[in-house]
């Protein structure tokens, strides 16, 4: 028995509803609203809600929602119920559903009636057992007597040859005598200058063929002997023309440097080329203050300027001929009505189906993935699509595949766009209010950015007037603390103290390499308190997804002290390696947390955005797989090369042909 059934339009208006076990069904429909229909993530048609599952079907033409509430028990008639329900309350309100949707539908008697005819014929489908004639067994062995039957006929058919009656021989041994062996090097020794020979043209006993076999595998007369002996003669031999070897020429690197560049590229010595001191090669760096006060400014997505050109269906239209028979008048008439007939044909009214979206959802699908979107993503993007559109009447002068790239545009737009905003300097000034440090967590995998990301993220605070502390809690790469020394002597010099007396406007805590990490975060919080730092930046070491004890480690550590944000780095390049580290990052912090609620990836930080021109799918990817926002994108090596996301520009790129 069903807990609840409910029908309802894509405006939130409940049609009507069905309560059975369940009083109240508000909570588990919003969860699918929320989760999925908002979401672009309707492609399987079921949900799970708790330990309930929940299984629901669009109805495109009139934008319906059927949703039927099942408990943890499976019933096989479910999507068959569904269906019915669908094409019943459709066509037995298909005039009431186009004019008022806010009238009383009275559907209770029909709904029972179709839910008893399929339970009843669910009942006697599991009682009715195959017999073992109808059994797939029984028509394997019919099937193989069959073709028994047949095979001995034809050889009853075949003449039988009588064979002269010889005296029976005795059985061969298995080991052959020492006559046998002799005879059959005698016999190799008469064909050794042979170089083909066919075994059937001498008459030889089987182990003489064995031994004959076992010559010619020796002195490389078998085909495998044959080939090689082939492959040598068919090595091209050196030109008499040459006279010697060519030498291999030297490469020459485009931006390799020479000897006279070392003096430009020497940073260690205090002298520097314009003869200056110290830290003075700083000071090209110099211009880039000022440049990120405020919010970042949004992404800049490599793109053509002409639109993206939509490809048009080509439509065959049957015009009527006209008689050259009939009168002016008749000849108006047919005009007229094959231009109407040619209107009616543009006017659309016709519904879409899976078997039409089929060729534009394949090359769809290959597209996203050309575009470096994960295989699995894309498959589920193209399924939502196909399941919004099916059923759907078509406008006026509206093709599939503009319909079916509106959708698919409209789906990524939902995708991207943050279902929570994340505002940093405002939760920096709020948590500032309060008297304590606003803490991020920078997490990922080896070699993605981390360390030089969280050094651009903290020029952005410094932009902005925030003091701030860097955690170097990778206590397992060697050089990972000298990497975040430097960046602090840099973004001092470009952000020196006003007087001697002001604090340090950022600040690195450190405690070497081999120590625990959490504990080595949790002393750095306890110290930007005292010091009213506004922000701590703790930056994790690289760990494999899979790296059981690392990511133990980084469980602890957000467990322990429960940071503001935690933000998971990930590489613009990757695809599908990209998605299965953001989904087993997110695994092992919830398996490892040891708590009801786990703090789990709050956003993600895009790197190396600049080098994958309008390949730009991993962006839909990790949303795509946590639903949390990209919240900084890399685009470069330099401090100011820090952007927001711009969803309409990768959009854009992403739909480019």
């Amino acid at each position: 028995m069903l807990d609840f059934f409910t029908i309802f339009s894509k405006g939130g208006i409940v049609l009507w509803c069905f309560q059975g076990t369940v009083g109240n069904f508000t909570h588990p429909v919003n969860e699918l609203i929320k989760s999925v229909i908002l979401q672009e993530r309707s492609s399987s048609g079921s949900f799970n809600h708790g330990q309930l599952a929940i299984k629901y079907k669009l109805d495109n033409e009139f934008e319906l929602f059927v949703v039927g509430y099942q408990n943890i028990l499976q019933l096989s008639y479910i999507d068959k119920f569904l269906t019915d329900i669908q094409l019943e309350f459709r066509d037995r309100y298909k005039n009431k559903l186009a004019q008022d949707m806010f009238s009383k539908f009275n559907f209770d008697e029909v709904f029972i009636k179709i839910l008893m005819e399929n339970e009843t014929a669910s009942r006697t489908k599991k009682s009715e057992m195959k017999s073992f004639e109808d059994s797939n067994r029984a028509r394997k062995i019919i099937k193989q007597r069959g073709t028994l039957e047949v095979a001995n006929k034809k050889d009853e058919k075949k003449p039988k040859k009588e064979d002269p009656i010889e005296p029976k021989s005795p059985k061969k041994s298995k080991s052959p005598d020492a006559t046998t062996v002799k005879e059959t090097f005698d016999l190799v020794n008469t064909v050794n200058s042979v170089q083909e020979i066919d075994a059937t043209e001498v008459e030889m006993t089987e182990d003489q063929l064995i031994e004959y076999k076992k010559q010619l595998l020796m002195k490389g007369m078998l085909k495998g002997g044959k080939n090689k002996k082939k492959k040598q003669e068919t090595k091209p031999t050196a030109s008499p023309i040459s006279k010697g070897k060519k030498g291999k020429e030297k490469r020459t690197w485009i931006n390799g440097g020479t000897s006279k560049d070392a003096a430009l590229l020497d940073y260690s010595s205090g002298d520097m080329v314009n003869g200056n001191t110290g830290n003075e090669h700083f000071e090209q760096d110099k211009v880039m203050i000022g440049q990120m006060r405020g919010e970042l400014k949004p992404i800049e997505v490599a793109d053509d300027e002409e639109d993206i050109e939509e490809e048009e269906e080509e439509e065959e239209v049957a015009m009527p001929t006209k008689n050259t028979n009939s009168t002016n008048k008749s000849s108006i008439d047919g005009i007229g009505g094959s231009v109407f007939s040619f209107f009616k044909g543009l006017a659309g009214q016709k519904a879409i189906t899976k078997e039409a979206m089929a060729p534009v959802l394949d090359k769809m699908r290959e597209h996203l993935c050309s575009k470096n979107v994960a295989t699995d993503i894309s498959e589920k993007l193209c399924n939502s699509v196909a399941f919004k559109l099916e059923g759907k009447v078509l406008g006026t002068f509206t093709g599939v595949t503009s319909a079916i790239r509106t959708s698919m545009q409209e789906s990524i737009v939902q995708i991207l766009t943050p279902k929570k905003r994340i505002d940093i300097l405002r939760d920096v000034m709020d948590a500032k209010k309060k008297g304590k440090p606003y803490i991020i967590v920078f997490c990922g995998v080896n070699g993605v950015g981390k360390s030089t990301n969280l050094a651009k993220i903290c020029f952005w605070l410094l932009e902005n007037n925030h003091r701030v502390m860097i955690a170097a809690c990778d206590t397992f790469r060697s050089g990972a603390v000298e990497q975040l020394r430097t960046h602090c002597c840099r973004l001092k010099a470009l952000h020196p103290k006003a007087v001697e007396s002001e604090p340090e406007k950022v600040v690195l805590y450190d405690k070497g390499y081999g120590k625990d990490a959490a504990a080595v975060s949790m002393e750095a919080i306890s110290l930007a308190r005292d010091l009213k730092c506004d922000v701590v930046l703790v930056d994790t070491a690289g760990r494999m997804q899979d790296n059981e004890p690392l990511m133990r480690s980084l469980a602890k550590l957000i467990k322990q002290n429960e940071p503001d944000l935690v933000l998971f780095v990930g590489e613009a390049l990757v695809g599908n390696d990209g998605v299965d580290q953001l989904r087993k990052f997110n695994q092992a912090l919830a398996d490892h947390s040891d708590v009801n609620n786990p703090h789990l990836i709050d956003g993600i930080v895009l790197t190396k955005f600049d080098t994958i021109d309008d390949k730009v799918g991993a962006s839909i990817s990790m949303t795509y797989e946590t639903g949390q926002p990209i919240v900084f994108v890399g685009t470069g090596q330099t401090y100011t090369d820090l952007r927001n996301l711009n969803v309409n520009a990768v959009v854009k790129a992403l739909l480019k042909s």
